[in-house]
């Protein structure tokens, strides 16, 4: 199986309208990044995907990646510099628990929509929608291998 297929088409776009109306309430920019194995540590690899993905380029550097690797079932999330330095380090912590409960059902789209929910709600705290806001980084689900 391709890994653009782990998502049945419903699925993604069931993420894809998680995305948008997350950042419907907030200034943050939120983006979905699967691979099927992460080669070395989680975190490490996220970090690769957040540069190549160029979310550090964000006006408040206010973005956040979903990294899955689905393959050998890791996942992180990753906020950059703007969101760290406002928020308890603990932050993402309730989402990840929370998507893992998902997660160790099997049911991957729904925990991803709901982490993705709950991030965009946290974010609106810190970084609220503005009217003239900019969708700076696109929304689609983007593929590693």
């Amino acid at each position: 199986m391709k890994i653009e297929e782990f998502f049945s088409k419903e699925e993604q776009a069931n993420i894809l309208e998680a995305i948008q109306e997350a950042e419907h309430n907030t200034s943050g920019e939120i983006r979905v990044h699967i691979d099927d194995k992460c080669p070395g540590e989680v975190l490490d690899r996220g970090a690769h995907v957040f540069k190549v993905l160029d979310m550090h380029k964000t006006k408040e550097r206010n973005g956040v990646l979903f990294y899955l690797a689905v393959g050998n079932r890791k996942f992180a999330i990753l906020g950059d510099a703007g969101i760290n330095k406002v928020v308890p380090e603990n932050f993402w912590d309730e989402i990840k628990n929370k998507m893992l409960e998902y997660f160790k059902e099997g049911d991957f789209a729904i925990g991803l929509a709901e982490g993705i929910s709950m991030a965009g709600h946290q974010l609106s705290e810190h970084f609220p929608y503005q009217e003239d806001d900019v969708n700076e980084l696109s929304d689609e689900i983007s593929f590693g291998k």
